[in-house]
């Protein structure tokens, strides 16, 4: 599928997630049966490896090297985590292996102040339950959080979940946190098509659809005031050619080198968000084809394209909606934290 084609079918599900509109399938119905057959076996070859459906608990504060005697004292950035097992950080044994801890990190240590992490992701949730997530974020503290990561879409896939519906059900939680105050940056649905345990013509079909979906839950966050970040390289190239490094055991969640490859895509955006990059990051690098697009097609790219970011730039004109494609350099983790940034956090 071309990016203009994408771009179209990224417009309609937007459209009617926003007006209410019927579902927009993202696989024809004579394929359905076949469909199904082939993913129950997945299923059950993934299910079957043994894996805990448990994802480690990082919650707590990191940079503690900030809270030193003899250092000013500063209030602790507080970030959030939503969505599902990716999230959550289901696959991996450690604490500090977690995406939610990985980022807490490498915030802390390019704001130089410490990071409360929150992790309310629920392994196996599809876009329909941020509902509640939000509602504990909100309702739980008077303190708003200052930057929230959702990162939803997968399930929504693999359960077929009208993506009017999937997307509806994200663009209003991405309004609710941005209503209340946060900053949202959303990890779009990854890229389906490289589990090793799906096999032909599902792998194609789930390629298809996660990207068709990414780009429309672009065009909804966009428009509710967030980010996106692509995270085509949690389930894309990257993991098709080293499957060994980059799955976890059960051949479906990312390994702990994994999350640090979507950590490291998504971190640049949470810095830019809460105003922490250099400026000089902020503006177009034309020799990186980056520039300003109407947003579906910024959508429609970025989701072809590992680790891009779109975030709103212009008001509607008469191609509608403007936004920014940036392509941020990447830079790992651990060349951004300190010796003892993370994870240190007191209740993990």
């Amino acid at each position: 599928m071309t990016s203009m084609s994408r771009a179209r079918v990224a417009r309609r599900i937007a459209a009617g997630a926003a007006y209410g509109g019927g579902g927009i399938g993202l696989a024809g119905a004579a394929a359905v049966g076949l469909l199904l057959a082939e993913a129950r076996l997945a299923r059950r070859h993934v299910n079957g490896v043994g894996e805990h459906h448990r994802a480690p608990h990082a919650d707590g504060r990191y940079g503690r090297t900030y809270d030193a005697p003899g250092t000013p004292a500063a209030q602790p950035l507080r970030l959030v985590l939503l969505g599902d097992s990716t999230a959550a950080g289901q696959g991996v044994h450690r604490s500090g292996q977690t995406p939610g801890a990985l980022l807490a990190s490498g915030l802390a240590a390019v704001a130089e102040r410490p990071v409360e992490l929150r992790n309310v992701a629920l392994p196996g949730a599809q876009s329909d339950d941020l509902d509640r997530q939000v509602a504990l974020i909100l309702g739980s503290s008077d303190q708003v959080p200052d930057i929230c990561v959702i990162m939803i879409g997968a399930n929504d896939v693999t359960h077929r979940m009208p993506p009017t519906r999937s997307v509806r059900h994200l663009s209003a939680a991405v309004r609710r946190l941005r209503t209340a105050g946060a900053e949202v940056v959303v990890g779009t649905c990854p890229d389906l098509g490289t589990i090793e345990p799906v096999p032909q013509p599902l792998r194609w079909l789930a390629r298809r659809a996660s990207r068709q979906l990414a780009a429309a839950q672009t065009i909804g966050v966009i428009e509710q005031g967030g980010r996106t970040v692509s995270l085509g390289d949690l389930l894309g190239p990257e993991f098709e050619e080293n499957p060994r490094e980059l799955f976890g055991p059960d051949h479906y969640h990312p390994s702990a080198e994994g999350y640090a490859t979507a950590a490291m895509a998504v971190l640049p955006t949470l810095c830019a968000a809460l105003g922490l990059w250099p400026a000089e990051e902020e503006r177009p690098d034309v020799s990186r084809r980056e520039g300003f697009l109407p947003v579906a097609r910024a959508a429609a790219e970025a989701a072809s394209e590992a680790g891009t970011e779109v975030t709103a730039a212009m008001p509607t004109g008469p191609r509608g909606p403007w936004a920014l494609l940036k392509r941020r350099r990447r830079r790992r983790v651990e060349e951004t934290e300190p010796s003892r940034s993370a994870p240190d956090q007191a209740s993990a």
